[in-house]
């Protein structure tokens, strides 16, 4: 994997159990995965250097909910795994191209992100990025 800073491979850790965290809470995933992914909470992950980086997942998630005014319950639910490991590629995704969340999330949205964990998830994290380009590169 990528030479990553300690620094960043927490903030990607932080980020999975934050996507964790929305899905333990009830909240509907996919609608979760676009409102964080273009959303400020997401913008100031992206940044070099931002307290709320390092609040925590709780915090994060009370940030957002506000941000968006009150993200909805129910729907669809996907399990612990799946919202771990689309959070963390997230993150280490911005870490190694630089994009932002929000471009990020245009190119690998959440249903992309749904369809590709059985197949992906057991790749090196960056291999999977570089499918997940490949596949947007592929769309009309």
């Amino acid at each position: 994997m990528a030479d990553l800073r300690l620094d960043q491979r927490q903030l990607c850790d932080i980020q999975g159990r934050l996507f964790e965290l929305a899905r333990a809470r009830g909240y509907d995933c996919p609608t979760f995965i676009e409102a964080f992914m273009n959303s400020d909470v997401a913008r100031r992950m992206d940044g070099v250097f931002d307290f709320l980086q390092w609040a925590g997942e709780e915090y994060l998630l009370e940030e957002l909910d506000d941000e968006v005014g009150g993200l909805p319950r129910a729907g669809a639910s996907w399990g612990r795994e799946p919202m771990y490991w689309t959070g963390y590629l997230y993150r280490l995704w911005h870490y190694l191209t630089g994009e932002t969340s929000r471009a990020i999330y245009a190119a690998a949205d959440a249903d992309t992100m749904g369809g590709a964990y059985l197949g992906m998830h057991v790749l090196d994290p960056e291999l999977a990025i570089e499918n997940l380009k490949e596949l947007a590169a592929q769309r009309p």
